[in-house]
This record gives C-alpha cells, structure tokens and sequence, in this order.
C-alpha cells in the first residue's frame, strides 16, 4: 500500500511540476519584475502603514502573513528540507531555491486575484481563495476572453469541478498529520531516552499502537483545540506572536552551527550549485528521464511542500486580510517564499550539509536532529525540540482554518464547524502513523490543489497586471 501511495504521488506530482514551476516563470516574464522593484514597499505594509481596521476582511495583513507562515514555516522546513537533502544530497537545495524564486511571482499573482475577487459565504461574511476567484470572475468571464491561448475556455466551462476539486483536496493536504507525525517523532527522539518507554505498545480495534505516540499525539490534539475553536481571529493572533519568536530562535541555532562549521560552509555552497546539475548524490528513482530530473521533481516537491507557493493555502490566508488594496496582499504574499524557503529551509540543510549529518541513514526530523546534536550537543537536541514544538503547534493552528473555508464553500458556514473535530481527531493518526505514508498523500493533495490555484491566477494575470499599475501609479509620491 505504501509503495503505491509513493508511485501515485509521483505520477501526480510529474505533470503538476511543469504547471508550478513553467507558470511561475510565466508570471515572472509578465510581471517585468515589477512586484520585486517594490520589495520595500511591501514590508511597509507589512508593518501596518497602510492598515485600516475598517477595511474589509478579518485580520490585519501582519496576522494574515503570519498565518500563511505558522502553516509554511512548518515541520516542513525541519523535517521536509531533512528529506529533500537525505534523497537528493546538496543539489536538492538549489531546484528549492528556484521554486522559491519563482515561488514569490506566483504568490503575487495568486494571491492578488483573491482579494481582488472576494466573495461571500453562506453567512453574508467576506471570503477569498482559489475556489471564490472560480466562482466570482472565472464563472463570470465571456468565453471570447482567450487572450493568448484557447485553453482558458476550459477553465471557465469547468469552474465548478475545479473549485469542488480545490475544496476536497484542501480538506485532506491541510489535514495535521506530517506536522503531528515530526513533532510526536521529535519528542520521542529527543525528550524520552527511556528504551522502554518507547516501546511501549496497545491494541485498539485491532491496531497495534505505540503508547507513547498515541499519548503524545492525544496532549498535541487537546493544546491545538484550545486555539482553533476560537477561529481565525484567535490564530491569527497565537501565529502573530509566535511566529516571529520561533523563526529567531531557530536562526540563531544554526548560525551557531554554520559559526562552529565555518570552514565547510564555502565547500557546501559550491556543491549546491555543482551537484544541482550532476545529481551525483542523489538516491531516488529516475524521472523525466534521468536522475536529474528525478532530483529536480525532489526539490520542487519539497519546496513546494514547505513554502506551498502555487498552491493555494497562502491566497486563503491572504484573502481574509482587512484591505481594500488586492495590490499589498499580492505584496505581502510574495514574501512567505522568500522567508520561509531561500531562509529558513537553506539553514536547515546549510545545517545538515556541514555537519556530514546528511550521509547518515538518517531521515526526516530525526537527520535534524543528528546534525543539531553532533555541534551543540545535547543543548542542540533541545533547542531543536523547542523550535519543533513551536514550528508544528502554529502549523496545526493555521492549517485547520484552510480546510474549515474549504468544506463552507462546499455545504455552508454551517457545517464547517465539524471540520475543525474531524481535524483535531487525525492528529493522533498522524502522530502513530509513518512518515513515507504521511506524506506521501500530504504530496498528492498539494499537487492537485495547484491546478485550480495556477490556472485561475494565469488565466486572470491581465487582470492583476492593470491592477497593479494602476495602484502604483495612485501610489506614487507616497512610496
């Protein structure tokens, strides 16, 4: 079962790698770079210079950007980035930094479309996301509208499939389950050096279970409950403060190991640039017909994995922001990429290349870990587990509000309630379950949410394009 699960995700993901990545570099040509010119100027509005409670949505765009990073700044850059490296070597890193790079186009665009076609749920409230941009411009657009390719007439005859696809498969990549699964397999690791302990099993409907996991995982599902059933407004709040506090912590560990390490760095850096085009390292499966292509489809899957730029969770988080300008959304957006994969991710793997932690049979959180111990000692261990902890718990707060707007498109407002219970309820699957299955189905989700969340921003880039000269021209003088 698992070994089919891996093939489908490969299979799923092949096709799926040419939408993000050549889409990506289609916004990226069309843009004139002209999101990137004002990189400055979206920090601004990150800090609230332009905030105005009275605008529409929920959150103020601080909160909504730090929503969109508890879920990206996750177990995924510890515990993915661990993976990429361990099946990929030092040339995984440089196809992320591409997919990061290009990341930031994408998210400009996606994103930009769904505050600029917000709609409304079945309780009157003001919501966005791939599945309202289908619903409110796709559906709405005259077939005539093929501006440089017939194909747009299929995304607009077929909005309704692709927004129900979105929703469904929303439901099941933002389930808790690899954030769940890393963290239980971190203090396991780490916090119980009880042999015994660890082995420690039960039966339960014919399951054999491991004691420890179910515990750890039963603790982790009754702290995320606490937060989530207070909405969006709660985690917005919760992901405000912790973010910012778990991103330092963990930049400072490991400029830490990089200091302790610093005459391998050099060495390093070159080999993510070499081994990006020799796959000489790399231990996965052929694809696209050669071990290079099996370590770019590697990297692309793990970057987008962990920054998720294309999609379609950041245009979620982004969307309930309080703006009448789609224009800084688009802004703020872009820099959940460039945080959370070209920083964050590059010193989880700078971490594990120097230390020679990668070469082990290590994987996952448990290669993090390897690396953290081998240059801080036990020390590392525990930093690593506090940064895990707080990299995981605002990855179960943020994911549950994707999948709760996801099932109130579906049937209501509602019935998005149990959502948030049939969450809280797999957080203990995740916890006892494998790693490789994980995410594994974690990989198919994403890969076919990407396909409404790319074909919609493209089809709409014209739209975002007039959109954004026109505020920058009303901007000018004020920058």
């Amino acid at each position: 079962m698992s070994e089919l699960i891996s093939d489908i995700a490969t299979g799923v993901w092949t096709p799926v790698l040419f939408l993000i990545i050549l889409g990506g570099l289609f916004f990226l040509y069309y843009s004139r770079l002209i999101h990137y010119r004002y990189f400055m100027h979206s920090i601004s509005v990150l800090r609230g210079k332009y905030h105005d409670r009275n605008d529409p949505g929920q959150i103020s765009p601080y909160e909504a950007l730090s929503t969109a990073l508890a879920s990206t700044v996750g177990m995924g850059n510890i515990a993915g980035v661990a993976a990429a490296i361990s099946l990929g070597g030092p040339g995984a890193l440089f196809w992320m930094w591409v997919t990061a790079f290009v990341g930031m186009s994408t998210n400009f665009f996606t994103s930009t479309v769904s505050v600029m076609f917000r709609g409304k749920d079945s309780s009157g409230e003001i919501q966005g996301g791939p599945m309202y941009v289908l619903r409110e411009k796709i559906s709405k657009l005259d077939v005539q509208f093929s501006w440089w390719w017939p194909w747009p007439w299929l995304v607009i005859r077929g909005w309704k499939p692709l927004a129900v696809l979105f929703c469904v498969c929303c439901m099941v990549g933002c389930l808790p389950i690899f954030q769940a699964n890393q963290l239980t397999q971190a203090i396991i690791d780490i916090g119980v050096t009880s042999v015994e302990a660890k082995a420690w099993t039960f039966t339960l409907i014919g399951f054999e279970l491991n004691t420890m996991k179910f515990i750890i995982g039963f603790m982790l599902t009754i702290i995320s409950a606490i937060v989530i059933i207070g909405g969006i407004q709660r985690i917005g709040s919760w992901a405000g403060k912790m973010v910012p506090l778990m991103i330092v912590l963990y930049f400072l560990s490991v400029v830490t190991i990089l200091i302790i390490h610093i005459e391998d760095v050099p060495r390093y850096l070159g080999m993510i640039f070499t081994d990006a085009f020799a796959a000489e390292n790399y231990r996965g499966s052929p694809a696209l017909g050669g071990l290079l292509g099996g370590l770019i489809v590697a990297g692309v899957r793990r970057a987008s994995f962990s920054n998720e730029a294309g999609i379609g969770t950041a245009p979620l988080a982004l969307a309930a922001s309080q703006s009448k300008e789609p224009i800084r959304e688009g802004l703020v957006s872009m820099m959940s990429p460039a945080i959370d994969t070209l920083v964050v991710c590059s010193l989880t793997a700078l971490a594990i290349l120097v230390t020679g932690a990668w070469k082990s049979d290590a994987n996952g959180v448990t290669l993090t870990a390897v690396a953290f111990e081998s240059s801080l000692g036990d020390i590392g261990k525990y930093l690593l587990l506090l940064c895990a902890f707080f990299f995981a718990i605002t990855s179960l707060f943020s994911y549950s509000y994707y999948g709760s707007k996801a099932l109130s498109f579906l049937v209501g407002v509602k019935a998005s309630r149990y959502y948030d219970y049939f969450y809280l309820s797999t957080i203990i699957i995740g916890a006892v379950s494998s790693m490789a299955d994980v995410i594994n189905v974690i990989d198919i989700a994403y890969a076919l949410m990407a396909v409404p969340t790319m074909l919609s921003g493209l089809v709409l880039a014209p739209k975002v394009m007039e959109e954004a000269k026109g505020y920058f021209e009303r901007m000018k003088g004020k920058l």
